[in-house]
C-alpha cells in the first residue's frame, strides 16, 4: 500500500464537475451530521431516517426495513437499461472518540471510525445527482445503504431479503475511504482486493495441580503456548509461499497463581486470506495442529471456528470500468494504484459473490492537517475533500457502464 507519509494529490488534479463541486458543502454537511450519532449495526434508525428524509425529499423511491435497518433506493432513468448498484454502508463502531472537532460523537461509546459516515454521504450525494439527471440517464440505478458491516454482517442479510432483486443488478460497485492512501488516490484492482475474514476461540482443557508437582498435572499454558507457535506453520510451512495468509492468536487467559498450574487456557484470533479456494484448507489444518498438539500432551479443547466473511473479489470487466474511471478523475500519474490490497475484510464480498462488480479505495489521509489516522482509531478522522471526489467517481461509472456493453 503507499504510504500515507505521501503528499495528498492537490484538488486540481481530480476532474470534479461544478455541480458536484457545488454540492461539496452539502456533502460535508450530511457527512457531519451522521458522524455526531453514530450506531452500531442493526441499530442505525436515526441513521436510515436521515437518509430516508432526503430520499424522500428528492423525490427518490426506497424501500426502507430492509435487513432490519437497511435502504434499497431506486433512480430510474428515462430510457430503458442496464441496473447498476452502488453499497454503502452505515453503521459505527463501539469506540470512544477522542477528536476535539465541532462535529465529534454525541454518543458517548460510538463512534464512526471507519468512514461509513462518509461512505453515506457520497451515496446520497450520487443519488441526489443521478435523480435531477434523470433524463440523460439510460438505464436504472439501486442504492442500498448496508447496516452491520462492522459485525455481524448486514450484506448477507439484505441479500437474502431480495435487495438484488426487483429490478435484478447486473453489476454493483462501492468504495471506501482509504486513510491507508493519500487524499485523491484510487486503489483498484482485478481479483482479491480484501481477504477472508475468519474467527477462532478455542478453549484447551489440561488437569490443574501444584506447580512444584508438573507430572501430576496436564499444564494447559504449555500447550497452548505450543500451539501458538505450531498454528504459524500453517502459513510457514503448509501454505504455497507464492499465496497470502494469516494466522494471528489475539488472545490469550490462563492461570490465576503463581504456584498452581493451570488447567484450562483460552485462544482467541483470526485467519486471513485472498484465495478463495482456501475456504476449507485454513479450519481443516487449523483443526488438524490443534488435536495433534493437545493429543501430544494429553489435553483436550474444544474449538468455535466461524467464517465470518468470504474474500472481497472484482470482477474483471467492471474493475477495468473502474480504473478506466479513475483515470480520468484523477490526472496525475501516481494517481490509480492498480495492485493494492489488504488483509482486512469486509461482506461486500457476499454482494460480489452474486453480482459481478467492483470494490475499490479512494485515498482520504492528509498528514498536513492531521487527518491520517489509521482505521478503528478513537482519532480517526479523514479530508472531506474525498467526498466530492467519491460522487464524481460513482457518477462517471454509472455514466460509463449505462454506455458500454459489458
Amino acid at each position: 500500500m503507499v504510504a500515507t507519509t505521501l503528499k495528498p494529490l492537490p484538488i486540481e488534479a481530480s476532474r470534479i464537475r461544478l455541480e458536484i463541486r457545488t454540492l461539496q458543502a452539502q456533502l460535508v454537511e450530511w457527512r457531519r451530521n451522521l458522524h455526531q450519532q453514530p450506531e452500531l449495526g442493526f441499530q442505525e434508525q436515526q441513521t436510515a431516517a436521515f437518509i430516508t428524509r432526503k430520499l424522500t425529499e428528492w423525490g427518490i423511491p426506497y424501500q426502507a426495513g430492509v435487513a432490519k435497518t437497511g435502504i434499497v433506493a431506486l433512480v430510474q432513468g428515462d430510457h430503458p437499461g442496464p441496473v447498476l448498484g452502488i453499497r454503502a454502508d452505515m453503521d459505527a463502531l463501539p469506540i470512544r472518540e477522542a477528536n476535539d472537532v465541532p462535529y465529534r460523537s454525541q454518543i458517548d461509546g460510538k463512534m464512526h471510525a471507519c468512514g461509513h459516515d462518509g461512505h453515506v454521504a457520497i451515496a446520497l450525494g450520487t443519488a441526489h445527482y443521478l435523480m435531477n439527471h434523470r433524463a440523460q440517464l439510460t438505464g436504472t440505478v439501486k442504492v442500498i445503504f448496508q447496516p452491520a458491516e462492522e459485525g455481524p454482517g448486514g450484506a448477507k442479510p439484505m441479500i437474502e431479503a431480495g435487495a438484488l432483486h426487483n429490478p435484478e443488478l447486473d453489476a454493483i460497485i462501492g468504495l471506501h475511504l482509504w486513510n491507508n492512501m493519500p487524499l485523491g488516490m484510487v486503489g483498484v484492482r482485478t481479483g482479491a482486493l480484501m481477504a477472508a475474514v475468519e474467527l477462532f476461540d478455542l478453549t484447551i482443557q489440561g488437569r490443574g495441580g501444584h506447580g512444584a508437582m508438573p507430572h501430576q498435572t496436564v499444564d494447559a499454558i504449555v500447550t497452548a503456548s505450543q500451539l501458538v507457535n505450531a498454528l504459524q506453520t500453517i502459513v510457514a510451512r503448509n501454505l504455497d509461499p507464492i499465496q497470502s495468509g494469516v494466522v494471528t492468536v489475539g488472545s490469550f487467559h490462563a492461570g490465576h497463581a503463581n504456584n498452581v498450574i493451570a488447567d484450562s487456557a483460552h485462544l482467541t484470533g483470526t485467519v486471513r486470506y485472498f484465495d478463495p479456494n482456501l475456504v476449507d484448507f485454513f479450519e481443516t489444518r487449523f483443526r488438524d495442529v490443534v488435536a495433534g498438539v493437545c493429543q501430544s500432551n494429553g489435553a483436550t479443547f474444544s474449538l468455535d471456528y466461524h467464517r465470518l466473511y468470504p474474500p472481497v473479489v472484482n470482477d474483471g470487466a467492471i474493475a477495468d470500468l473502474v480504473r478506466s474511471v479513475a483515470e480520468t478523475v484523477v490526472e496525475h500519474p501516481a494517481g490509480v494504484v492498480p495492485n493494492c490490497q489488504t488483509m482486512g475484510g469486509e461482506d461486500m464480498s457476499y454482494f460480489l459473490q452474486e453480482v459481478p462488480g467492483c470494490y475499490f479505495f479512494l485515498g482520504s489521509a492528509n498528514v498536513d492537517r492531521g487527518l491520517a489516522y489509521p482505521h478503528h482509531h478513537p482519532r480517526f478522522d479523514f479530508d472531506e475533500t474525498a467526498l466530492g471526489i467519491g460522487v464524481e467517481m460513482f457518477v462517471r461509472c454509472v455514466e460509463k457502464f449505462m454506455h458500454c456493453n459489458l
